[in-house]
This record gives C-alpha cells, sequence and structure tokens, in this order.
C-alpha cells in the first residue's frame, strides 16, 4: 500500500447529464463514455498525486443528479473536503440549478468547504447556452475557482483537480502542509478554506 501525506474526499456534483460521471473516468481512467448511463447512487474513485512535493489520495465521488437520489448521497457529503460544482454549457438549466447544488452543499456538508465551478462539454461551442463570463461571474459571486471542460476532448480535466487539490491542501496548517504525517482529516474541515480565482 502506497504511503500516502494527505486524503482529501472530493464530490463531483450537478445535475444529471452534464456530464460528471465522464469526468470522473477521464481523470482516473482515461476513458469517455458517449453513451449515457445515469450513476445510481454514487460511484467511487481513487487518484494518487502530488501537491506542493507532497503525495494526496483523492477519494472521487460520483453522485447522481436526480431528484429522487438526493436523500442516499446526503450523507456522502460527510466529511467531504472539496466539491466539483458540474453544469452543462448547453444547458442553461443545470447552470441555473447551481445555487441548488450550493445550498445543498451548505446544509450537508456546512461553510468550510472548498469549492470548483466547472463549465463542462466546453468541447461543443455551437450549441452554447451558457457563456464563459457567466460562469465566470457566478464563480466570482461565490468566491471560488472556475474552469470550463470537455471530458470527450480531455480540457482541463486534470486541471480541475490540481486546482482543487492544490486549493484544499493551502487550507493546511503550515506545519501539516510540509511534514510527513497523514493528517487528522477532522481536522481538515474546520478550516476556513482560502478563496480565489484562476
Amino acid at each position: 500500500m502506497q504511503e500516502v501525506d494527505h486524503i482529501f474526499k472530493v464530490l463531483i456534483i450537478g445535475n444529471s447529464s452534464v456530464g460528471k460521471s465522464n469526468i470522473l473516468l477521464r481523470y482516473t481512467d482515461n476513458i469517455f463514455n458517449d453513451s449515457f448511463l445515469p450513476t445510481i447512487g454514487v460511484d467511487f474513485k481513487i487518484k494518487n498525486i502530488t501537491v506542493s512535493g507532497q503525495k494526496i489520495k483523492l477519494n472521487i465521488w460520483d453522485t447522481a443528479g436526480q431528484e429522487r437520489f438526493k436523500t442516499i448521497t446526503s450523507t456522502y457529503y460527510k466529511g467531504s473536503h472539496g466539491i466539483v460544482l458540474v453544469y452543462d454549457i448547453t444547458d442553461k438549466e443545470s447552470f441555473n440549478n447551481i445555487s441548488n447544488w450550493v445550498n445543498e452543499v451548505k446544509r450537508n456538508a456546512g461553510t468550510n468547504i472548498t469549492m470548483l465551478l466547472v463549465g463542462n462539454k466546453c468541447d461543443m461551442d455551437a450549441d452554447r447556452a451558457v457563456t464563459y463570463k457567466e460562469g465566470q461571474d457566478l464563480a466570482n459571486t461565490m468566491g471560488i475557482s472556475f474552469l470550463e471542460t470537455s471530458a470527450k476532448a480531455d480540457i482541463n480535466i486534470k486541471e480541475t483537480f490540481s486546482v482543487l487539490a492544490k486549493q484544499i491542501h493551502e487550507m493546511l496548517p503550515e506545519s501539516q502542509r510540509f511534514d510527513e504525517r497523514i493528517v487528522d482529516t477532522a481536522s481538515l474541515r474546520n478550516k476556513k478554506p482560502k478563496r480565489g480565482c484562476c
């Protein structure tokens, strides 16, 4: 078993069919699936990365976007360090619903959590219903980072998780950012995240 310095739990949330599963599969397995199969409940993947010289294990949870699964997935918010909020740039409703997903985060995970806004399917620019500026403006309003991605074209997928992991890592006390100990993840949840936009 590979020794790691920290374990971060990350959730990918958003409306059904915005591409959450494909973002996860592209990042962890470099796979893209053209056929849409909705996630039932949650899916789970692990990815080991390095941040500022430390080994980080990302436990990434892909949650179902359908309303009927919200009561099932709400328990998975507990203990989370980071949230990837995903909408589809060709689907205005999925963008408008981000505020509801943020409320879900606040209700189930509290306010001291690092979030990142993602506009997925940027390869479908001809069908765009949400401008880049709208996404950036929303992220600015929330005080979080924003990226447009394409799981299909593999655009900004790695960057999404790198940015989020770096921001979670920056929340750690300085002593834990530079030593080799496994951090008590419970202590992370009590730290105020640093905000910033890329």
